[in-house]
């Protein structure tokens, strides 16, 4: 290759269909009432590959917020569907 090669500093992943999973799901978030009137934020439809442990815990650290992981979906303590769904669509993935 010459010095002034324009793809030099591409910074081309491993694998670049990894993000094809992210952006071919589309995931729910809604709001379901608990006990005594608390709020939960749920997102759901997750499939493949993803890591959905990890993302919990950054959108948890993100919102200062508890939650868990339960069934193959994210639970979030409170009501927290617009900043989900903006962090969500930032991270590249579908929302219904």
């Amino acid at each position: 290759m010459s010095e002034n090669d324009p793809f030099d500093n591409i910074d081309i992943p491993d694998d670049p269909t990894a993000d094809l999973d992210r952006a071919t799901q589309q995931l729910t978030v809604h709001t379901e009432q608990r006990r005594y009137g608390k709020t939960m934020t749920i997102i759901e439809g997750f499939e493949g590959d993803v890591d959905i442990g990890a993302l919990a815990s950054e959108l948890k650290s993100a919102f200062g917020t508890g939650g868990t992981v339960k069934d193959g979906r994210i639970e979030l303590q409170g009501d927290h569907q617009d900043r989900a769904r903006a962090r969500l669509e930032e991270k590249g993935y579908q929302l219904r």
